[in-house]
């Protein structure tokens, strides 16, 4: 289908979604409000309440929530794959989706309420909200899959294709038609590239309603398609040209338009989209955040202890490599000597890691308050500037040495192809326990991989890491 018509689809879907939302909100509230006649009582357990049906406030005082609830909970449904499908989800996958989403903008809906002074409104209906909104999204959508395939199979409205190709790839793409009953489609005959192309086509294109021709062929094929190409453009008929004679095995194809030039772009990265803003968004709170609050509490005192404790700087700046080999400075509390980097080269016989980097149990150059910094990482703080300033991610694979880049294999460097970051799949699966290769394979699988979601997962599972200290040198 066309990005422009899925693109329409999907905001379509958002739109009938969110005045769902708006609809379930009130209904949620209603229901929590009846229930506080119907049952009329409150069980405790100790000092905790555990059931409580008390009377609650008029929906006037709960409308605002409307102003969190409305872009955020379509936005998390996006975000996690719930409008972009490649196929059909399944029972299990959408209510997954459905359950993530809606749980998040639960969680969001609440924080909002605590932070905005709106303690007194109960949370129950926030509650009911959920579990409705996740109810009468999941039965909508089994609703308009069951009307697609109907639809299809009644093949009213359908609109005729004509597929040009060869046998094995005419049949993938019908596959491909049969699999997405949305697009609404039918193929109407099938044509193998060749002399009688530019005679049977023309002929078929007055003879039936053909709605687009779709060639699927070869590069071998493109002197007779360019042909068949300005046929069906002086007939006013759609043509679609299947790009995918080159054959990428992780890069994705999108097709972009520069001022009137077409062009088949292939990215191996996340595209420009509402997800990478959202990440840039969370880098940016995150790090104020973190800056604000740990800023007096601890980086202060730390760096009070490493002045008392060794002459040297606060600070260790280096010039690391960021987003496509882009170099920027990094800062760190200063955890080693201050001529830690002449001393280097007298250890490289003790290095401990594969590759082109260097790890130590027992580095000497790492003074006694260095050693409990990189144990609780606590030296790496000072890198939130770095992630405010744009040149890192809360997120990504480490920035790595220059020095080292020079020694990368080609397939290492495609870790530079994103942001680099505080926090990363090697930080939650063990670091420096962890050899170079499969290092290298993390960043990669982070990368193929990512999502918001992934970000917040990451997160999450960094705050144990480093309190325990796993895989801390």
């Amino acid at each position: 289908m066309p990005s422009n018509q899925r693109q329409l689809n999907i905001q379509f879907n958002q739109l009938v979604d969110a005045l769902l939302v708006a609809v379930i909100f009130w209904l949620a509230h209603a229901f929590r409000e009846h229930l506080a006649y119907w049952f009329p009582l409150s069980l405790t357990i100790g000092d905790w309440i555990a059931l409580d049906f008390s009377p609650i406030a008029t929906f006037r005082y709960y409308k605002w929530l409307y102003l969190v609830i409305l872009p955020i909970c379509p936005f998390l449904l996006d975000v996690n794959g719930f409008y972009e499908r490649r196929s059909p989800l399944g029972i299990r996958q959408t209510l997954w989706v459905l359950t993530k989403s809606v749980s998040l903008c639960a969680l969001v809906v609440i924080a909002a309420m605590y932070f905005l002074g709106l303690t007194g409104l109960s949370r129950s209906v926030i509650i009911l909200f959920a579990i409705f909104t996740i109810v009468v999204l999941f039965a909508k959508d089994r609703l308009v899959q069951w009307y697609l395939r109907r639809y299809r199979t009644l093949g009213r409205y359908a609109r005729q294709a004509v597929l040009v190709g060869t046998p094995e790839r005419n049949a993938e793409f019908e596959q491909l038609l049969q699999d997405h009953p949305e697009w609404n489609m039918q193929v109407l005959a099938k044509i193998e590239p060749g002399e009688d192309l530019l005679r049977v086509l023309p002929q078929m294109l007055h003879r039936h309603p053909v709605a687009c021709v779709v060639f699927n062929v070869t590069q071998t094929s493109f002197a007779d398609v360019e042909k068949a190409i300005l046929a069906c453009e002086t007939e006013g008929v759609e043509a679609w040209l299947v790009a995918d004679f080159v054959r990428t095995a992780i890069a994705r194809a999108t097709v972009d338009d520069f001022y009137g030039k077409p062009l088949l772009v292939f990215r191996t990265t996340p595209d420009i989209t509402w997800q990478l803003l959202c990440k840039r968004l969370i880098d940016i709170v995150g790090a104020t955040a973190g800056l604000v609050i740990l800023g007096p509490t601890i980086m202060l005192p730390v760096a009070i202890l490493i002045k008392l404790t060794s002459p040297g700087p606060i600070l260790f700046r280096q010039k690391r490599s960021g987003l496509h080999g882009r170099l920027f400075t990094m800062y760190k509390f200063r955890s080693m000597v201050s001529n830690a980097e002449m001393l280097r080269a007298e250890l490289d016989i003790f290095n401990e890691q594969s590759g082109p980097v260097f790890k130590m149990t027992n580095d000497p150059r790492v003074t006694p308050i260095g050693r409990i910094l990189r144990k609780t990482s606590l030296d790496e703080l000072p890198q939130l500037w770095n992630v405010l300033m744009g040149d890192m991610s809360l997120v990504g694979p480490r920035p790595p040495i220059p020095s080292e880049v020079e020694q990368y294999d080609p397939w290492h460097r495609r870790r530079l192809s994103m942001k680099p970051g505080i926090t990363c799949l090697w930080q939650i699966s063990g670091r420096n326990e962890i050899q170079f290769d499969q290092w290298m394979k993390l960043d990669l699988q982070y990368i193929d991989n990512w999502s918001i979601w992934l970000d917040l997962k990451i997160l999450a599972r960094t705050f144990p890491v480093v309190l325990t200290g796993l895989g801390a040198r």
